[in-house]
């Protein structure tokens, strides 16, 4: 029994070291998605851009802001003149926070009454929008903290405000982005196994002495689930408005457009891997390999800003970033068609490279 059952154990040792693919399937993803994830999978939260209005002009306001300037998490701090301007970046996307110190802010501090500073928050971004809330709160402590070491002045205080998300109910944030990674995952599998399946059932040899055009086989095989995949957002889009109450504030035309669209681009990265892998079990392995990267990119988990130049750069790639953006808006913000085609059109660029490519790739077979 033990030599049949070694036997058996060698034999599939062998089968998957004998392979190339097989080999570079197996160790190039993990020390891929290890190192990316060294860099992308963080709760820490840097590189961030925070707006200041300051109608106070006293010592103390200055001194916070030269110390929140000064903190790590700062990439930059935009001093703004109205509140019309700190309401802009925040809609923009350009600032995670933005501060307003009052007029009567110092003189509150050296009289020993409570000196408030109002913090309004991008409530879009979820966590990292509370993590940078919590290092604010921190730098003003411990100026509190020095001021009655020193025997005076009272400690400042921060009141903050979510905006798009007032009571930073969770599902709001996570609900939406969901339904864009699970019908992400759908369209990738389905494509990724439908040339691979073909091949390792034989079918696909019939084509080979088929009239059949290479773009018919790619539109054959997208269609479906373009189709698939577009259904299910729709239903999980739906399951946020009516089962879990998340309000809907966007176009649902624009948003079932830019569904579409991420499908489209996604069901071109999924013919690619389709087009490469000679068997299911390299498919289905090539799909976890790009899935995961993916989403740790797109700043579902952790703000994109967080990660080095190079990876920011890579994440420009990610379809599923630029449908985040939009399925966020749609649902706690009404997205501006301008801001919309923004994010719609890097989609639109994705599908078109993943889509020839993976026809390229075909028509090479087919010859």
């Amino acid at each position: 029994m033990m030599t049949r059952l070694t036997a058996q154990i060698i034999k599939e040792l062998l089968s998957l070291l004998r392979d190339p693919k097989s080999r570079m399937t197996l160790v190039g993803p993990p020390l891929l998605q290890l190192f990316i994830f060294s860099f992308a999978a963080t709760l820490d939260v840097s590189n961030m851009s925070v707006a200041v209005l300051n109608d106070d002009s006293g010592h103390w306001s200055q001194e916070l802001i030269q110390r929140i300037d000064g903190a790590s998490f700062v990439s930059s701090l935009v001093r703004v003149e109205r509140p019309q301007e700190l309401a802009a970046m925040i809609n923009k996307r350009e600032a995670i926070a933005a501060i307003h110190f009052p007029a009567d802010f110092s003189r509150d501090v050296d009289a020993g009454t409570p000196a408030i500073a109002q913090v309004i928050l991008d409530g879009r971004r979820g966590n990292s929008a509370q993590i940078t809330f919590g290092y604010l709160d921190a730098i003003a402590k411990q100026l509190g903290v020095e001021l009655l070491q020193s025997g005076g002045g009272q400690i400042p205080q921060i009141a903050v405000r979510n905006w798009f998300n007032p009571n930073m109910i969770y599902r709001w944030f996570l609900v939406p982005s969901l339904s864009g990674m699970l019908a992400m995952l759908i369209a990738l599998v389905v494509t990724a196994l439908s040339i691979a399946r073909e091949r390792e059932l034989g079918t696909f040899d019939q084509l080979l002495v088929s009239p059949t055009l290479s773009l018919e086989i790619v539109i054959g095989k997208t269609v479906p689930a373009l189709l698939l995949g577009t259904l299910l957002g729709c239903v999980m889009i739906l399951a946020g408005v009516f089962a879990f109450r998340i309000p809907f504030t966007g176009s649902v035309i624009w948003l079932f457009t830019s569904l579409m669209l991420f499908i489209l681009s996604i069901v071109g990265i999924g013919l690619m891997i389709s087009s490469i892998c000679h068997t299911q079990q390299q498919a289905i392995l090539g799909t976890f390999s790009l899935a995961v990267p993916i989403i740790l990119i797109s700043g579902f988990t952790t703000p994109i800003e967080n990660m080095p130049d190079w990876l920011q750069f890579i994440a420009r790639a990610s379809p599923l970033k630029y449908y985040l953006i939009i399925v966020r808006g749609s649902f706690l913000k009404a997205l501006p068609a301008a801001d919309i085609f923004a994010n719609l059109w890097p989609m639109a660029l994705i599908a078109l490279v993943t889509l020839s490519s993976a026809m390229v790739i075909v028509k090479r077979n087919l010859q």
